[in-house]
Protein backbone atom coordinates (compact mmCIF):
# COMPACT_ATOMS: atom_id res chain seq x y z
CA UNK A 1 0.00 0.00 0.00
CA UNK A 2 1.05 3.96 -0.13
CA UNK A 3 2.01 4.98 3.14
CA UNK A 4 -1.05 6.41 3.71
CA UNK A 5 -2.05 3.31 4.50
CA UNK A 6 1.17 1.38 4.93
CA UNK A 7 2.08 -1.15 3.30
CA UNK A 8 1.05 -4.67 4.80
CA UNK A 9 -0.25 -6.66 1.59
CA UNK A 10 0.46 -10.49 2.30
CA UNK A 11 0.33 -13.73 -0.11
CA UNK A 12 -2.27 -16.19 0.92
CA UNK A 13 -1.97 -20.01 0.06
CA UNK A 14 -4.27 -23.36 0.64
CA UNK A 15 -2.54 -26.57 1.51
CA UNK A 16 -4.94 -29.30 0.18
CA UNK A 17 -8.15 -27.38 2.45
CA UNK A 18 -11.00 -29.42 2.23
CA UNK A 19 -14.31 -27.75 4.07
CA UNK A 20 -17.28 -30.40 5.02
CA UNK A 21 -20.86 -29.44 6.63
CA UNK A 22 -21.61 -32.83 7.96
CA UNK A 23 -21.82 -35.30 4.54
CA UNK A 24 -21.74 -32.31 2.07
CA UNK A 25 -17.86 -31.78 0.96
CA UNK A 26 -18.35 -27.64 0.29
CA UNK A 27 -14.36 -27.41 -0.40
CA UNK A 28 -12.18 -30.79 -1.70
CA UNK A 29 -8.80 -30.49 -0.92
CA UNK A 30 -8.49 -26.95 -2.54
CA UNK A 31 -4.46 -25.80 -3.56
CA UNK A 32 -3.75 -22.56 -4.58
CA UNK A 33 -1.47 -19.23 -3.67
CA UNK A 34 -1.95 -16.02 -4.64
CA UNK A 35 0.51 -13.29 -4.28
CA UNK A 36 0.65 -10.28 -2.27
CA UNK A 37 -0.02 -7.17 -4.38
CA UNK A 38 -2.39 -9.07 -6.44
CA UNK A 39 -6.21 -9.25 -7.71
CA UNK A 40 -7.25 -13.23 -7.56
CA UNK A 41 -10.96 -13.54 -8.72
CA UNK A 42 -13.03 -16.71 -7.56
CA UNK A 43 -15.16 -17.70 -10.31
CA UNK A 44 -17.84 -20.43 -11.10
CA UNK A 45 -21.39 -21.13 -10.53
CA UNK A 46 -23.62 -21.17 -7.14
CA UNK A 47 -22.35 -24.18 -5.10
CA UNK A 48 -19.25 -24.21 -6.51
CA UNK A 49 -17.59 -24.00 -3.17
CA UNK A 50 -16.01 -20.47 -3.98
CA UNK A 51 -17.99 -18.36 -1.23
CA UNK A 52 -17.17 -21.18 1.37
CA UNK A 53 -12.84 -20.35 0.36
CA UNK A 54 -13.63 -16.72 0.81
CA UNK A 55 -14.97 -17.26 4.20
CA UNK A 56 -12.15 -19.90 5.17
CA UNK A 57 -9.77 -16.88 4.76
CA UNK A 58 -11.76 -14.36 6.40
CA UNK A 59 -12.13 -17.02 9.33
CA UNK A 60 -15.60 -17.70 9.40
CA UNK A 61 -15.48 -20.25 8.35
CA UNK A 62 -12.51 -23.43 9.68
CA UNK A 63 -11.10 -25.67 7.24
CA UNK A 64 -12.05 -29.01 8.27
CA UNK A 65 -8.22 -30.21 6.88
CA UNK A 66 -5.70 -28.99 5.05
CA UNK A 67 -3.76 -25.23 6.35
CA UNK A 68 -4.47 -21.50 5.47
CA UNK A 69 -1.24 -19.16 5.61
CA UNK A 70 -1.85 -15.48 5.07
CA UNK A 71 1.99 -14.38 4.12
CA UNK A 72 4.05 -16.54 6.39
CA UNK A 73 1.91 -16.90 9.29
CA UNK A 74 -0.38 -20.38 9.34
CA UNK A 75 -4.07 -19.16 10.12
CA UNK A 76 -5.68 -22.25 9.86
CA UNK A 77 -7.11 -21.95 13.59
CA UNK A 78 -6.93 -18.68 14.11
CA UNK A 79 -10.45 -16.98 14.37
CA UNK A 80 -11.43 -13.98 12.38
CA UNK A 81 -10.56 -11.22 15.03
CA UNK A 82 -7.05 -12.69 15.18
CA UNK A 83 -6.45 -12.37 11.26
CA UNK A 84 -5.31 -9.30 9.86
CA UNK A 85 -8.67 -9.38 7.17
CA UNK A 86 -11.18 -7.42 5.91
CA UNK A 87 -14.60 -8.01 3.43
CA UNK A 88 -16.74 -5.70 1.66
CA UNK A 89 -20.33 -8.20 1.66
CA UNK A 90 -22.69 -7.87 -0.79
CA UNK A 91 -25.31 -6.42 0.82
CA UNK A 92 -22.41 -3.37 1.92
CA UNK A 93 -23.80 -4.23 5.39
CA UNK A 94 -24.01 -0.37 6.24
CA UNK A 95 -25.05 1.21 9.57
CA UNK A 96 -28.90 2.89 8.34
CA UNK A 97 -28.37 5.02 11.82
CA UNK A 98 -24.74 5.91 11.13
CA UNK A 99 -23.33 8.69 9.04
CA UNK A 100 -20.84 8.06 6.19
CA UNK A 101 -17.90 9.23 8.54
CA UNK A 102 -19.34 6.90 11.39
CA UNK A 103 -19.41 3.57 9.27
CA UNK A 104 -15.94 4.60 7.99
CA UNK A 105 -14.23 5.15 11.00
CA UNK A 106 -16.55 2.11 13.03
CA UNK A 107 -13.60 -0.55 12.36
CA UNK A 108 -11.25 2.02 14.74
CA UNK A 109 -13.77 3.13 17.24
CA UNK A 110 -15.00 -0.31 18.60
CA UNK A 111 -11.61 -1.07 19.31
CA UNK A 112 -10.96 1.59 21.08
CA UNK A 113 -9.14 4.21 19.19
CA UNK A 114 -10.26 8.11 19.60
CA UNK A 115 -12.95 9.82 17.54
CA UNK A 116 -10.29 12.36 16.44
CA UNK A 117 -7.92 9.67 14.86
CA UNK A 118 -10.72 7.22 13.79
CA UNK A 119 -12.34 9.74 12.02
CA UNK A 120 -8.91 11.11 10.52
CA UNK A 121 -8.27 7.76 8.48
CA UNK A 122 -11.96 7.39 7.80
CA UNK A 123 -11.34 11.01 5.13
CA UNK A 124 -8.46 9.84 4.20
CA UNK A 125 -10.23 6.52 2.92
CA UNK A 126 -13.70 8.49 1.73
CA UNK A 127 -10.88 10.95 -0.39
CA UNK A 128 -9.57 7.56 -1.70
CA UNK A 129 -12.88 5.83 -2.96
CA UNK A 130 -13.87 9.54 -4.34
CA UNK A 131 -16.28 10.73 -1.29
CA UNK A 132 -14.53 13.43 0.37
CA UNK A 133 -17.16 16.08 1.80
CA UNK A 134 -20.19 13.31 2.27
CA UNK A 135 -19.17 12.76 5.59
CA UNK A 136 -22.35 13.52 7.38
CA UNK A 137 -24.55 12.19 4.65
CA UNK A 138 -26.33 9.15 6.12
CA UNK A 139 -26.34 5.68 3.54
CA UNK A 140 -30.22 6.22 2.60
CA UNK A 141 -29.05 9.69 0.78
CA UNK A 142 -26.42 7.72 -1.50
CA UNK A 143 -26.77 5.88 -4.51
CA UNK A 144 -26.07 2.15 -4.67
CA UNK A 145 -22.39 3.04 -6.31
CA UNK A 146 -21.85 5.18 -3.55
CA UNK A 147 -22.72 2.71 -0.57
CA UNK A 148 -20.98 0.11 -2.50
CA UNK A 149 -17.48 2.78 -1.92
CA UNK A 150 -18.30 3.40 1.21
CA UNK A 151 -18.15 -0.19 1.99
CA UNK A 152 -14.87 -0.23 0.59
CA UNK A 153 -13.62 2.40 2.24
CA UNK A 154 -14.46 1.01 5.66
CA UNK A 155 -12.44 -1.69 4.84
CA UNK A 156 -9.38 -0.32 3.41
CA UNK A 157 -8.57 1.90 6.26
CA UNK A 158 -8.29 -1.04 8.47
CA UNK A 159 -4.99 -2.11 6.48
CA UNK A 160 -5.64 -5.32 6.42
CA UNK A 161 -2.96 -7.98 5.06
CA UNK A 162 -5.50 -9.29 2.62
CA UNK A 163 -8.93 -7.58 1.23
CA UNK A 164 -11.93 -9.96 0.08
CA UNK A 165 -14.82 -8.78 -1.74
CA UNK A 166 -18.05 -11.45 -1.72
CA UNK A 167 -20.11 -10.69 -5.31
CA UNK A 168 -19.40 -7.01 -4.91
CA UNK A 169 -21.30 -5.51 -7.53
CA UNK A 170 -24.43 -8.27 -7.66
CA UNK A 171 -26.74 -4.97 -6.32
CA UNK A 172 -25.66 -2.64 -9.04
CA UNK A 173 -26.88 -2.03 -12.31
CA UNK A 174 -24.75 -3.15 -15.59
CA UNK A 175 -23.38 0.84 -16.34
CA UNK A 176 -23.05 1.36 -12.43
CA UNK A 177 -20.99 -1.83 -12.64
CA UNK A 178 -18.48 -1.36 -14.83
CA UNK A 179 -17.95 1.63 -13.59
CA UNK A 180 -17.56 0.77 -9.69
CA UNK A 181 -15.35 -2.61 -10.67
CA UNK A 182 -13.19 0.24 -12.47
CA UNK A 183 -12.43 2.02 -9.40
CA UNK A 184 -12.35 -1.18 -7.17
CA UNK A 185 -9.20 -1.88 -9.64
CA UNK A 186 -7.43 1.20 -9.65
CA UNK A 187 -7.76 1.07 -6.00
CA UNK A 188 -6.45 -2.29 -5.68
CA UNK A 189 -3.03 -0.82 -8.29
CA UNK A 190 -2.52 1.83 -6.75
CA UNK A 191 -2.41 0.90 -2.87
CA UNK A 192 -0.66 -2.53 -4.39
CA UNK A 193 -3.57 -4.71 -1.93
CA UNK A 194 -3.87 -8.37 -1.93
CA UNK A 195 -7.24 -8.99 -3.29
CA UNK A 196 -9.28 -11.94 -3.38
CA UNK A 197 -12.86 -11.20 -5.44
CA UNK A 198 -16.11 -13.52 -5.68
CA UNK A 199 -18.16 -13.35 -8.63
CA UNK A 200 -20.14 -15.94 -10.51
CA UNK A 201 -20.13 -13.05 -13.64
CA UNK A 202 -17.07 -14.17 -15.99
CA UNK A 203 -17.04 -10.57 -17.90
CA UNK A 204 -16.28 -9.25 -14.12
CA UNK A 205 -13.63 -11.95 -13.44
CA UNK A 206 -11.59 -10.80 -17.21
CA UNK A 207 -11.81 -7.34 -16.43
CA UNK A 208 -10.80 -7.24 -12.45
CA UNK A 209 -8.29 -9.85 -11.98
CA UNK A 210 -4.54 -10.94 -12.51
CA UNK A 211 -5.21 -14.17 -11.80
CA UNK A 212 -9.07 -16.37 -11.97
CA UNK A 213 -9.56 -19.55 -10.19
CA UNK A 214 -12.32 -20.98 -12.16
CA UNK A 215 -14.13 -23.58 -9.29
CA UNK A 216 -16.52 -26.52 -10.15
CA UNK A 217 -18.29 -28.95 -7.51
CA UNK A 218 -15.99 -27.87 -4.63
CA UNK A 219 -12.33 -28.26 -6.70
CA UNK A 220 -10.10 -26.17 -9.13
CA UNK A 221 -11.45 -26.57 -13.02
CA UNK A 222 -8.36 -24.62 -13.71
CA UNK A 223 -6.47 -21.65 -12.93
CA UNK A 224 -4.48 -18.80 -14.92
CA UNK A 225 -4.33 -15.21 -16.17
CA UNK A 226 -7.94 -13.93 -17.85
CA UNK A 227 -6.72 -14.30 -21.12
CA UNK A 228 -4.98 -17.82 -20.59
CA UNK A 229 -8.68 -19.52 -19.62
CA UNK A 230 -10.56 -17.51 -22.50
CA UNK A 231 -7.77 -18.28 -24.97
CA UNK A 232 -6.50 -21.87 -23.75
CA UNK A 233 -9.64 -23.79 -21.59
CA UNK A 234 -8.55 -26.93 -20.31
CA UNK A 235 -11.74 -29.02 -20.49
CA UNK A 236 -14.99 -28.60 -21.51
CA UNK A 237 -16.77 -26.62 -18.97
CA UNK A 238 -14.03 -23.95 -18.84
CA UNK A 239 -14.44 -23.13 -22.24
CA UNK A 240 -18.41 -22.54 -22.06
CA UNK A 241 -17.90 -21.12 -18.75
CA UNK A 242 -15.21 -18.41 -19.66
CA UNK A 243 -17.64 -15.75 -21.85
CA UNK A 244 -19.63 -17.70 -24.86
CA UNK A 245 -18.37 -20.51 -26.69
CA UNK A 246 -19.70 -22.63 -29.36
CA UNK A 247 -18.74 -26.49 -28.55
CA UNK A 248 -17.78 -28.22 -31.40
CA UNK A 249 -16.89 -32.01 -32.63
CA UNK A 250 -13.60 -31.99 -34.72
CA UNK A 251 -11.02 -33.68 -35.90
CA UNK A 252 -7.04 -33.39 -35.15
CA UNK A 253 -6.04 -35.00 -38.78
CA UNK A 254 -2.32 -34.47 -38.01
CA UNK A 255 0.14 -32.79 -35.76
CA UNK A 256 3.43 -31.54 -36.81
CA UNK A 257 5.16 -29.94 -33.48
CA UNK A 258 2.89 -27.80 -32.19
CA UNK A 259 0.99 -27.24 -34.76
CA UNK A 260 -2.29 -28.90 -35.69
CA UNK A 261 -4.41 -29.77 -38.64
CA UNK A 262 -7.86 -30.21 -37.77
CA UNK A 263 -11.21 -30.89 -39.73
CA UNK A 264 -14.20 -29.36 -38.70
CA UNK A 265 -17.49 -29.45 -40.38
CA UNK A 266 -14.73 -30.53 -43.61
CA UNK A 267 -12.90 -27.20 -43.21
CA UNK A 268 -9.36 -27.60 -42.08
CA UNK A 269 -7.94 -25.16 -39.57
CA UNK A 270 -4.40 -24.97 -38.57
CA UNK A 271 -4.22 -24.71 -35.21
CA UNK A 272 -1.96 -25.17 -31.78
CA UNK A 273 -2.15 -28.52 -30.61
CA UNK A 274 -1.92 -27.62 -27.32
CA UNK A 275 -0.31 -31.23 -26.74
CA UNK A 276 -2.92 -33.11 -28.37
CA UNK A 277 -2.71 -36.16 -30.96
CA UNK A 278 -4.64 -36.94 -34.19
CA UNK A 279 -8.43 -38.06 -33.32
CA UNK A 280 -11.86 -37.03 -31.79
CA UNK A 281 -11.88 -33.64 -30.02
CA UNK A 282 -13.52 -30.34 -29.38
CA UNK A 283 -13.23 -27.07 -30.41
CA UNK A 284 -14.33 -23.81 -28.56
CA UNK A 285 -15.23 -21.41 -31.05
CA UNK A 286 -15.80 -17.72 -29.90
CA UNK A 287 -19.23 -16.28 -31.36
CA UNK A 288 -16.80 -13.13 -32.23
CA UNK A 289 -14.65 -15.64 -34.60
CA UNK A 290 -17.67 -17.12 -36.23
CA UNK A 291 -17.58 -14.83 -39.91
CA UNK A 292 -20.92 -14.76 -41.64
CA UNK A 293 -20.75 -13.74 -45.20
CA UNK A 294 -22.91 -13.77 -48.33
CA UNK A 295 -23.78 -17.55 -49.14
CA UNK A 296 -22.13 -19.70 -51.40
CA UNK A 297 -18.55 -19.05 -50.88
CA UNK A 298 -16.48 -21.71 -51.58
CA UNK A 299 -14.89 -23.98 -48.71
CA UNK A 300 -17.16 -22.29 -46.30
CA UNK A 301 -19.93 -23.89 -44.49
CA UNK A 302 -23.74 -23.47 -45.47
CA UNK A 303 -26.14 -21.68 -42.61
CA UNK A 304 -28.78 -20.13 -42.47
CA UNK A 305 -30.16 -17.59 -39.83
CA UNK A 306 -32.71 -19.15 -37.32
CA UNK A 307 -32.48 -15.92 -34.99
CA UNK A 308 -31.39 -12.59 -34.94
CA UNK A 309 -31.25 -9.59 -32.17
CA UNK A 310 -29.91 -6.21 -32.61
CA UNK A 311 -28.05 -5.12 -29.48
CA UNK A 312 -27.12 -1.48 -30.64
CA UNK A 313 -23.38 -2.02 -31.24
CA UNK A 314 -23.33 -5.37 -32.60
CA UNK A 315 -25.94 -7.74 -33.67
CA UNK A 316 -26.54 -11.37 -32.10
CA UNK A 317 -27.31 -14.20 -34.42
CA UNK A 318 -28.36 -17.82 -34.20
CA UNK A 319 -27.13 -19.85 -37.33
CA UNK A 320 -27.89 -23.19 -38.12
CA UNK A 321 -25.32 -25.30 -40.12
CA UNK A 322 -23.91 -29.08 -40.58
CA UNK A 323 -22.04 -28.44 -37.27
CA UNK A 324 -24.29 -27.68 -35.16
CA UNK A 325 -26.47 -24.47 -34.04
CA UNK A 326 -23.57 -21.95 -34.13
CA UNK A 327 -24.06 -18.39 -31.86
CA UNK A 328 -22.62 -15.28 -33.91
CA UNK A 329 -21.55 -12.14 -32.80
CA UNK A 330 -21.73 -9.55 -35.46
CA UNK A 331 -20.45 -5.87 -35.45
CA UNK A 332 -21.11 -5.00 -38.80
CA UNK A 333 -24.60 -3.27 -37.94
CA UNK A 334 -25.65 -1.31 -41.15
CA UNK A 335 -26.88 -4.39 -42.94
CA UNK A 336 -28.86 -7.04 -40.32
CA UNK A 337 -29.34 -10.02 -41.70
CA UNK A 338 -33.35 -11.35 -41.20
CA UNK A 339 -34.37 -15.19 -40.01
CA UNK A 340 -34.40 -17.45 -43.31
CA UNK A 341 -31.44 -15.75 -44.42
CA UNK A 342 -29.08 -17.74 -46.00
CA UNK A 343 -25.08 -17.55 -45.61
CA UNK A 344 -21.41 -18.65 -45.55
CA UNK A 345 -19.94 -19.48 -42.18
CA UNK A 346 -16.51 -19.79 -41.63
CA UNK A 347 -14.10 -19.48 -38.08
CA UNK A 348 -10.92 -17.71 -37.21
CA UNK A 349 -7.71 -18.48 -36.61
CA UNK A 350 -8.46 -17.90 -32.60
CA UNK A 351 -10.25 -21.03 -31.71
CA UNK A 352 -9.13 -23.37 -29.14
CA UNK A 353 -8.57 -27.24 -28.79
CA UNK A 354 -10.45 -28.56 -25.95
CA UNK A 355 -9.87 -32.49 -25.15
CA UNK A 356 -13.11 -34.34 -26.60
CA UNK A 357 -12.85 -36.78 -23.08
CA UNK A 358 -13.99 -33.70 -20.86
Amino acid sequence: MTDRFGSKAASVRFDSVTKAFGEVVAVNKVDFEIEAGKLVTLLGPSGCGKTTTLRMIAGLEMATSGRILIGERDVTLLPATERDVSMVFQSYALFPHMTVIENVAYGFTVTGHKKAEAHEKARAGLDLVGLAGYDDRLPSELSGGQQQRIAVARALVLEPEVLLFDEPLSNLDAKLRRRVREEIREIQQNLGLTCVYVTHDQEEALAVSDKIIVMRNAEIAQEGTPRELYEQPSDLFVADFIGDANIVEATIQSVAGEVATVSVGGNDLTLPSRGMPPGPVNVAIRPDTVLISEPDSPGDLEGQVTKAAYLGDHLEYTVSTAVGDLFVIDHTVKNPRPVGTKVSVKFSDRIALVPASS
